[in-house]
Parts: C-alpha cells; sequence; structure tokens
C-alpha cells in the first residue's frame, strides 16, 4: 500500500502538489478564522458563570419573536454606529446571535477589531437554540 502510495507520488507530483496547497490554504484560513464559535451549552455556560453579553444582530421584528433572555438587540446593519453601547463590555464575554449561525461572523470580526477580546458566535444562532428547546423571552 505504502509503495503504490510512493509511486502514485512519483507519477503525479501536479497533482500531489495542487492537494498540498490546497491544504495549506484551507488550514490557514481556519487556523486565521480560529475558532470563535460557541455552541448552545457553551453560551449558557459564559452567560450563567462569566456574565456574558449576548448582542443578537437580527432585525427587531425577528428580536421580538423570541430571544436569549438579557441579550441587547443591536440590528447587524446599525452595529457600526450603535458600537459605543457596548464599550462597557470590553472586559466581558460578548455572544453574537443571528438567525442561523452564519451572518454573525461579520460583527465577530467587527467586534475584535474594535478592541473587545472575548467575542464569539453563537453556532447554529437562533435556530438551534430554539431547536435545543431553550428558553428564549418573547416580547
Amino acid at each position: 500500500m505504502i509503495d503504490q502510495l510512493f509511486e502514485f507520488i512519483q507519477n503525479h507530483p501536479l497533482l500531489v502538489g495542487a492537494f498540498i496547497a490546497v491544504l495549506a490554504a484551507w488550514l490557514a484560513y481556519e487556523f486565521k478564522r480560529g475558532n470563535h464559535g460557541v455552541d448552545a451549552s457553551q453560551a449558557t455556560t459564559l452567560i450563567n458563570r462569566e456574565d456574558a453579553v449576548v448582542v443578537d444582530i437580527r432585525d427587531a421584528n425577528d428580536f421580538k419573536a423570541g430571544h436569549i433572555a438579557g441579550a441587547r438587540n443591536i440590528p447587524q446593519s446599525k452595529l457600526d454606529e450603535r458600537m459605543k453601547e457596548l464599550d462597557k463590555f470590553k472586559d466581558k464575554p460578548v455572544i453574537v446571535a443571528c438567525k442561523h449561525g452564519q451572518a454573525s461572523g461579520t460583527a465577530v470580526a467587527k467586534l475584535t477589531k474594535a478592541g473587545f477580546e472575548r467575542v464569539s458566535k453563537l453556532k447554529g444562532g437562533m435556530a438551534q437554540w430554539q431547536a435545543d428547546n431553550l428558553p428564549v423571552v418573547r416580547k
């Protein structure tokens, strides 16, 4: 088996080189992106033990339909202009929640650039939170 692998590498250097380049690029991307996501149980632990602040970046109607208790609603489109509201929480963990966990990466990057050291996104967003039957506040 190993002999066949070495033979393949010798016969297809461009293919192997392309594979190594793609693998290196993917690893670099993952390393740069870091592990900024927390699942629902990790988020609950951060909220309960370290007074983490939850920033819900969905629009007001989605927020009113159901959000994490104590969450602050700052729609993603207004995050830049309302960033000062969060300055007092720079030393606390911040969890960014969106609808499905896909849009929060941009907000995490903005908050990190603004000096927030412990920013995480909620993996799966509010959809996963509700799928896990965790409590939401409706108002």
